[in-house]
């Protein structure tokens, strides 16, 4: 069975996530996005909350699966018993950055999790959730950017409803 994880902040998911998880279902028999708790953020969401938007976000795609982790994720895979990491790319500076820590990974799992990375969708290019929480922080539109469900809890959390 081939298997894959797709880690990350998710916070909130947007729609270039979801294009990628969209895709790499396709590739994989089980692709589990999980959750990364990083102690070294203030989210918006608690990883409770990210991982239950996540279920919903993606409860039409059967072959993914929800989970949550805190720590490396080499070990995290480990534990899984899962060899490849999926990572989105929007720009080449993302490249350097996913880079590095597709090599450490690497290095530190003695070769067993290689990285696989998807190039986003040219449409969700511009989206980051980074982006997505300051448009919503100013009551500007999100919901170009993600899911109509998630920009009301999004809206909620800074006070506002749409």
């Amino acid at each position: 069975m081939k298997a894959a994880i797709y880690p990350g902040s998710f916070d909130p998911v947007t729609f270039g996530h979801l294009d990628i998880i969209k895709r790499a279902s396709k590739m994989f028999d089980v692709l589990t996005v999980s959750v990364l708790n990083n102690t070294q953020k203030s989210p918006l969401f608690s990883v409770e909350e990210r991982v239950k938007i996540l279920k919903e976000a993606t409860k039409d795609i059967p072959n993914v699966k929800i989970d949550s982790f805190s720590g490396l994720l080499i070990d995290y895979a480990k534990s899984k018993n899962i060899h490849i990491a999926v990572r989105g790319l929007r720009a080449i500076t993302d490249f350097e950055n996913e880079l590095q820590i597709a090599q450490t990974n690497r290095k530190l799992s003695h070769d067993e999790l290689d990285t696989l990375f998807l190039n986003t969708s040219l449409e969700y290019a511009y989206l980051s959730s980074s982006s997505v929480k300051e448009i919503a922080s100013f009551n500007g539109d999100i919901y170009p950017c993600v899911p109509d469900f998630v920009a009301k809890m999004v809206y909620e959390k800074y006070g506002f409803q749409k």
